[in-house]
Order: structure tokens, then sequence, then C-alpha cells
């Protein structure tokens, strides 16, 4: 039997895809045409990549690196993989990409007529991570989930044929708090990288230090500056009920599927009474279904 290990070296296209089944919300749902969830897989698969890269996530044995042309020994300077990957990206709009899941992704960028913003926002997120650790103010997390999170809904109303200024901007809102509320789960696990994203501006406010993060549970202070943190991305959640019923049929269960992701999300931050420092709190099923039907009849 190979060890799964041995596996997901050998085929990091599958390994990178496998991840779908962990995020907040449904990448490409059952209920999609075919055509559809072939799309959504294949810019989900670059997202993943590029945030596995920046993380240092990558599967092991080097493969993707290789893919990439960058030998065993630079394998670690994820600066350098970044700009790898994005070479390798504009080969999808002008060339034979080397990696699978961008080979993957250049038919899609073709039907779709999707241009390349979107994705060298994604690129330069990551490359800000590797030199931004902190961030001072809101705002200025914000502009970051402009380029980490906001180009993945533009992607997906690209795809789907339902772009407009006004869905974008409702889409950016979704994004961004969903990207805010993934920050929330992974207080702990961010630390862990060097990276705090809860704002410093906030902490001061909420008398939280860098060492409280740190604790095996939350203190009080800290609780309050998430339960803070956490009905700011609610709020912008609320743009999600429009944005969802502006579109009909399997679209709009899509789109509701993404918002409700993130309210379930923050129940489940509440739920927890806002200590996010053990593991990071995880709705059930049951209480993705009731958010999503919130959000399909527009009472969130």
């Amino acid at each position: 039997m190979t060890p799964p290990g041995t596996a997901r070296a050998a085929d990091p296209e599958r390994a990178t895809l496998d991840k779908a089944a962990a995020e907040n919300f449904p990448v490409a749902p059952f209920f999609l045409p075919g055509a559809w969830r072939a799309d959504l897989m294949a810019v989900y698969g670059f997202a993943r990549l590029v945030d596995d890269i920046g993380d240092g996530d990558l599967a092991p044995g080097g493969a993707d690196a290789a893919l990439l042309g960058v030998s065993p020994e630079q394998a670690h300077d994820r600066l350098l993989l970044l700009d790898a990957f994005e070479a390798d990206l504009r080969r999808v709009f002008d060339g034979t990409p080397r990696h699978p899941l961008l080979r993957r992704l250049q038919p899609v960028v073709r039907r779709r007529a999707l241009t390349p913003g979107p994705f060298l926002a994604l690129i330069a997120a990551n490359r800000q991570d590797q030199l931004v650790t902190r961030y001072e103010t809101y705002d200025d997390l914000l502009a970051y989930c402009e380029l980490s999170a906001n180009p993945v809904g533009r992607l997906v109303l690209a795809v789907t044929g339902t772009v407009s200024p006004e869905r974008v901007r409702r889409s950016d809102a979704v994004c961004t708090a969903l990207q805010i509320v993934e920050h929330l789960q992974d207080v702990a696990e961010d630390l862990g990288r060097d990276r705090i994203y809860l704002p410093a501006e906030d902490m001061k406010r909420f008398h939280v230090q860098e060492a409280d993060l740190a604790a095996p549970t939350a203190g009080a202070s800290l609780r309050a500056l998430i339960a803070f943190e956490a009905e700011r991305a609610r709020a912008l959640l609320r743009e999600g009920d429009a944005l969802v019923s502006s579109v009909r049929g399997r679209l709009r269960l899509l789109l509701a599927g993404f918002v409700a992701g993130g309210r379930a999300a923050l129940d489940a931050i509440r739920a927890a009474q806002f200590d996010v420092l053990p593991g990071p709190p995880r709705p059930g099923k049951l209480t993705l279904l009731r958010e999503a039907g919130v959000t399909l009849r527009g009472e969130g």
C-alpha cells in the first residue's frame, strides 16, 4: 500500500483540490451544472495552491516546486515560489503552463474570458503575507482583503456570467467578511506563523496583548475583541442578502451557501463564547442548513 504522504507528493493537484471539503462554504456543490462545477473547481485549485505556497503548506516531496521549475534547494523560498507561480500564471494567458492546476485553469480562462487581474491580486496577497505580519488599523485589514478574498467572489461572478457593478460591490463585502471570519477562527494558527490579523488599534482598545493570543484559552478581553470583530463580519455578510436575491436558480443556492457558511461559522464562534484559542470553532451541517434557509428568505 502506498503511504498517504507519498500519494499526496505524487499527485499535488489532487492534494490541493481535496482541501475543498474543509472550507467554510461550498466550493462547487453537486447541484450546480457540471460545467460550472468544473470551472469553479479550477478557480478554487488556483486560489488554494497560491495560499498553500504562501503558507508553506505544499504537499510533501517538493513536487509543486519542481513543476514550477524551482530547484529542491530553493523550494523553501516562498517569495521565489510565488514569482515562479506568477510566471506560470502568465503562461495561462499566453503559452502553456507547467503546473497541472494551471493547465486545468487555462480552458476556463479562455471559455469565460477571465482576465489576469483577480489571479494576480491573490498572488500579491500571498506576497504581502511574507512581508507584512501585523495590521495597524481595520482599514489596513480591509485593503489586504481586497487582495486576498474579494478576487475570488469576482471570479465566481465571472464564471457564472453574472457580473454587474452592484453585485461586485456586494460580493466584495461578503468575501471580506468570509476572510475576517477565517482569521477569527485561526487566531492561534496564524500566530504560529507569526501573523496577527486582529487590527492593532482594536487590540489596544480592548487591552489585548500579543501574549494573550498564545494562551490555551481566551481571557475576557480577547473574547470581547473577537465578539467585536465578529459583529463587523456579520454586518458585512448582510450585503449577501441582496446579492443572493439578485440572482435566480442554482446560482442563488450557491451564493446563499457562501453567505450561510460565514454566518454558520460566526454562530460557532459565538457558541464557543468567542474563545477561538483551543481550536477553530466549526459549524455543524444543521447550523449551515439553517443559515442557508435564513439567507434564501432574506432574513439575515
